[in-house]
Formats: C-alpha cells, structure tokens, sequence
C-alpha cells in the first residue's frame, strides 16, 4: 500500500506481520540460519568476520544469556521458558539444550511456527520445546507461568508497548527473569519532547516498509518496567555491536533473499534506511533484563 508521499506502506496489524514474516523467512534462513535475529561483533569488527553471519546471530542469544548474569543456582530452576517472537525457534533449541528446560515458542507467523516445529523435530526436542501461532499482546498463558520470559527482537513490532510489557509480566513466575533485546530510538535529551523531524521521517520510512507501529526509546522501556514493580533493572546499548550486521547483510544479500524482499516488501529495500538510522546515533540496539518480585 502506498503512503501519502508515495513510499510503501506495510501495515502493521498483527495479520500483516504474519503474513510478512511468512514472505520473507525463508530468504532469511537461508543467509542467517535458524536465529533470524541480529548478530553480535566485536567492536571494532574485524573485516573477515563480518560474512559470518549465522555465528554473529548464536553469539548474540550467547552475548545475551551472558549479560543477564543468570548463575549457576539460578539455571537450576529455569525450568519453563516462553520465546516471544520465536522465529525459526534458534532461541528456543539454544535455551533448552543449554538450561535443560521446556520451551514454548510464540509468533504471528504460520510458516515460522510450521518451519520451527520441523527443525525441533530434526534435533529431537518436540518432547521439551513446542510452537503455536499466537499474538504477544494476549498470550495463550497462564499467569505466573515461565521462569524466564524471552522476547528477542519481538518489542519493535508492538503496536501497545505497554501492553506487551504487561503480558510478559503477567506470565512471568514470582522471581521469573525477563529478557528483551530490541532496536529503539535515541533517549531524548534534556529539554528534548520528541525527535528531530529529519530523524521522526527516517523512522517512519523504516516503519512504513517493515512492518513496524511506534518506536519508543531504552528510556521508555525502563519506565515501564518501573512502573510494573521490576527489580534489578539492568539495560545495555549494543548499538555498536550490532550495527556491522547490517554492512554485512548488504555484502551477502543472496538471490533468495533479495528476491523475497523484494515480493514482502513490493520492490523497497530497507538495508540503507538501518544503516542511516545506526550511522546517525538514531537507532539503538539495547538489552534489558529485569526481574519479577518473588
């Protein structure tokens, strides 16, 4: 659907991002593998690492599990885990291999939960991890369900950010643990109520291709947790970290993935939008972990 200035517009209702993920994951797996997220580098990244993208992708759920800090005597009762946003359920397989513990995987996308399904499967954990289509605003949960809530790169696709903080709350255990990584805008800064305009019109472009509602910041993103009582708050920018991924996309983009971008997103790429948005300091990569009171 085009926009008012001509741009293409994709809509982000949760049927649209279903279906948007239905086009594009297949290209996406066959350049990232089975984690269709981001991927970790050093800063700064060595040139030769920057085409391994399937390893930067394991290392960031590695970066991620690392910087929550979760120790030894914690590990041993993290036994039920919600994935939010499950992809191709890497994280899935990733947590429950690594922890022991049952998984199970959410996504609006019927391919992805179809495809995900079958690579368990293949590693023979259908008995410990399992998938269902399903909208992150109203899981299918019950309260005080999971000892750690998972919810990589899913936040940028809500349309009630404070809706989906409260369900991850809301199905997180007494002392359940809370992990999200997420692109965001800048904190805003003294004096500051709202962007830019020049930097409100670049998000907006990425938004009107991928599929994406409103950003919000790291900022708001702790004000929400403080206001659902969160403990042990701990937050991270990976900006710099994360932003080579995008260089290295460009480097690599496949046939099949070009040619599914290129059908999801009628003929619009987004890659030089991101890597505007990373060069400029405007979009931010951040993690945060908090902590439900026991």
């Amino acid at each position: 659907m085009a926009g008012d200035n001509g741009e293409v517009r994709v809509e982000n209702t949760s049927s649209a991002v279903g279906e948007f993920y239905d086009q594009l994951s297949a290209g996406w797996e066959g350049n990232w593998g089975e984690h269709l997220h981001l991927g970790f580098y050093d800063v700064p990244a060595p040139p030769e690492n920057l085409l391994d993208q399937k390893e930067a992708t394991v290392r960031m759920v590695e970066e991620t599990i690392k910087f929550a800090d979760i120790s030894d005597e914690e590990s041993k009762r993290l036994r039920r885990m919600v994935d939010v946003g499950c992809g191709l359920g890497g994280s899935s397989r990733y947590l429950a291999k690594k922890f022991g513990a049952h998984v199970e995987g959410i996504s609006l996308s019927t391919w992805q939960v179809e495809r995900a399904t079958t690579l368990t499967a293949a590693e023979g954990l259908s008995d410990k991890i399992s998938f269902q289509v399903a909208d992150a605003l109203d899981m299918p949960f019950p309260d005080g369900h999971f000892d750690l809530v998972w919810a990589m790169e899913s936040a940028e696709h809500m349309p009630d950010k404070e809706k989906f903080m409260q369900e991850l709350v809301r199905v997180a255990a007494p002392g359940g643990l809370i992990i999200i990584t997420t692109c965001c805008h800048r904190d805003l800064l003294k004096g500051e109520t709202t962007l830019q305009p020049s930097e409100q019109e670049l998000l907006d472009s990425i938004s009107r291709i991928c599929c994406l509602p409103a950003w919000c910041s790291t900022a708001d993103y702790v004000r929400m947790a403080q206001d659902l009582s969160l403990q042990s708050i701990k937050t991270a920018d990976w900006s710099k970290n994360t932003a080579p991924f995008w260089e290295s996309t460009a480097k690599k983009y496949s046939a099949v993935l070009h040619d599914s971008a290129m059908k999801a997103l009628k003929g619009v790429s987004p890659l030089q939008l991101w890597v505007d948005g990373f060069k400029q300091d405007l979009v931010k990569y951040a993690v945060i972990t908090a902590q439900k009171p026991a």
